[in-house]
């Protein structure tokens, strides 16, 4: 069944290449973007800073999701960071509570307040969705049980040490995560979380590099195996910063957006 792809979302706080490779990614996929809060120079900021300058952005990147649910359509976002997983999961649990999370990403994101050795608020921000801490936005928590995250390859020891203890599913960037991730999610109906950064930088450049990622052609082929026994109910992209790479990330997107159609 054909359903309306919603408008791509920004997130503020970002560097002003954002906005142009989101612009981008939107023509590339046909899509006109709908831009939530403003551009603003690089900056390095404490974590309270960064979420408290964010929220407004935050809440309206949740309800945008919300509002695409609760209307049958498909959300698909794109941010500066993961930060907007405190509120996009949040609204996921609540209309689709049979949907697991695929967050694919080098990174865990996994860190707390607490246990976080840069203070990045980015690096916190699925750690706050399945409700680890509570960044104060009124999200209810998405259970860790029904996350999935592959592609994973740089964990602080503390944010380590979280995740096995969590319920979270964790999956390398070896050669059998195709078949892992199909066993984790297990038909369930998927929303996808996209860090560009799980692709190896040989083929994406990032923000935090991190070697040993997946090539393009495995994220495809990982992507389209999942589109083919799961229900993807949305996507989100984040860290995309590259407008040269645009084809690259439209690409192995194709598979987890053959169900939406996209409404110029």
């Amino acid at each position: 069944m054909e359903r309306l792809l919603t408008p791509v979302a920004m997130l503020c706080r970002i560097s002003e290449r954002v906005p142009h490779a989101t612009r981008e990614l939107a023509e590339a996929l046909a899509a006109e973007p709908r831009m939530i809060g403003s551009e603003d120079a690089p900056r390095t900021a404490d974590w309270q800073d960064d979420l408290s300058a964010a929220r407004g952005c935050l809440l309206e990147a949740g309800g945008q999701v919300d509002d695409a649910l609760a209307a049958g359509a498909f959300p698909l976002l794109c941010a500066g960071d993961c930060s907007i997983a405190l509120t996009t999961l949040a609204a996921v649990r609540r209309h689709r509570p049979d949907a697991r999370v695929l967050w694919l990403d080098a990174h865990g994101d996994f860190n707390t307040p607490d246990t976080s050795e840069s203070g990045f608020l980015g690096g916190m921000a699925l750690a706050g969705a399945v409700g680890l801490w509570d960044a104060g936005l009124g999200s209810e928590p998405f259970a860790a049980e029904r996350v999935v995250m592959a592609g994973v390859r740089d964990l602080d020891t503390r944010e380590r040490e979280l995740i096995e203890k969590s319920q979270a599913t964790v999956v390398g960037a070896g050669l059998d995560t195709l078949v892992a991730v199909q066993n984790a999610l297990d038909r369930a109906p998927v929303y996808v979380h996209l860090d560009v950064d799980v692709l190896d930088p040989e083929y994406m450049p990032a923000q935090f590099p991190v070697a040993g990622g997946l090539r393009p052609d495995k994220l495809y082929d990982l992507l389209e195996a999942v589109a083919d026994e799961c229900e993807i109910v949305g996507v989100e992209v984040t860290a995309f910063v590259d407008a040269d790479h645009t084809d690259v990330v439209a690409s192995v997107l194709e598979p987890a957006l053959k169900e939406a159609h996209v409404h110029n």
